[in-house]
């Protein structure tokens, strides 16, 4: 009999994912990983942390009749996705700490725990679907559309891909929730995590100013000719395409088109300033046999619709993404992510977007 890991929050989709393992006949264990907690209380908040949240992934494997152990990733946790977070906002950038956190905490621990307890799988509650031709394997975008996380996954290896279980990736989240309920699993009823885990209430800003207080510089919001309209208190406040709690009144739309950490300054731009017909990428990952220059739908933030793009390199470390349309907010910090239909084809993280394409080279 096989042996699965599985990864379980103490949410639903982790617990059905479970469920069905159990019902598929696998040798199941489960593992929570401990990621986060706030030291004032000494209490862990948020999904996947929280002290219930593990309460309940036991008590789910107990009714299923599995056994369960929990394990403290916090010191991990931290390095490699709060203090990136913290820096990455600090250096004018708008980071994607879930990506972050599924490659260097996540699926990087439940592989190696996976090891440690004789499992030759990990299955987790992600909806994605892997898909297999002849001897590849490709991450693939789940059936439900609105709860696709395939863009959080992009940059999995095939030999890790070979080995993960994703037994959501074909179902609705209607569906799962109403097994849930129908198996009686405990937290079925549980709401949605909409936020971070180490900032559920949402409040980014208040988060980055708490973490590095002597790192806040204030700095100038400027209009799209350099003039100062008002001072601001750091630039972690501020993204590329936002309109809300700018701190000005310029008595017309406008929009953060420019963060310059390094000036300290903000600029302020119409919607058609934040138009992009290129980005530059770095930190790349593609599927093995992806030939250049290639032709592409590319996401360039989650729950993003793939843009038709090429791809092709610039040098040994940048690529370049040349959209056939001028494309929104296409945001520094965040990942760009390829698609062929559903099939993912790798991504990379944004290192600038504008209105001109650079030279690409052939490497």
């Amino acid at each position: 009999m096989e042996r699965v890991l599985v990864a379980m929050s103490g949410g639903v989709d982790s617990s059905v994912a479970a469920a069905r393992l159990v019902r598929a006949g696998f040798d199941v264990v489960g593992v929570t990983l401990h990621l986060w907690d706030y030291p004032e209380t000494g209490s862990v908040k948020g999904r996947c942390c929280a002290p219930e949240d593990v309460h309940d992934a036991r008590r789910v494997a107990d009714v299923l009749g599995f056994p369960h152990y929990a394990f403290d990733r916090r010191e991990l946790f931290r390095s490699e996705v709060v203090e990136p977070f913290v820096n990455s906002y600090l250096s004018g950038e708008t980071p994607s700490p879930c990506v972050r956190c599924n490659r260097g905490v996540k699926i990087h621990e439940l592989c190696r725990l996976a090891d440690r307890l004789g499992a030759s799988a990990i299955a987790t509650g992600h909806y994605a679907r892997i898909e297999r031709a002849g001897a590849d394997v490709f991450l693939a975008r789940a059936r439900d559309r609105s709860k696709d996380q395939s863009y959080f996954l992009h940059m999995l290896a095939p030999d890790v891909l070979s080995r993960l279980r994703f037994p959501l990736g074909d179902a609705l989240k209607t569906e799962v929730r109403q097994e849930a309920l129908e198996l009686g699993l405990p937290g079925a009823s549980k709401g949605e995590s909409q936020e971070l885990c180490f900032v559920p209430t949402g409040r980014y800003t208040e988060f980055v100013a708490k973490e590095a207080p002597d790192r806040l510089r204030p700095g100038a919001i400027v209009d799209a000719s350099g003039r100062k309209l008002a001072e601001h208190a750091g630039v972690h406040a501020f993204t590329i395409g936002q309109r809300r709690n700018l701190g000005v009144a310029t008595g017309e739309r406008s929009y953060v088109v420019e963060v310059d950490a390094e000036q300290r300054r903000v600029r302020l731009g119409s919607r058609d300033d934040l138009l992009s017909r290129t980005a530059v990428l770095c930190d790349v990952s593609v599927a093995p046999g992806l030939q250049l220059p290639a032709r592409v739908g590319v996401a360039v933030r989650y729950r993003g619709e793939p843009v038709p793009a090429e791809l092709s390199r610039i040098d040994a470390a940048r690529w370049q993404v040349s959209f056939q349309r001028p494309v929104s907010a296409v945001v520094k910090g965040q990942f760009a992510v390829f698609y062929d239909g559903d099939r993912v084809l790798g991504g990379g993280q944004i290192e600038s977007s504008s209105g001109a394409p650079c030279e690409a080279v052939a490497v």
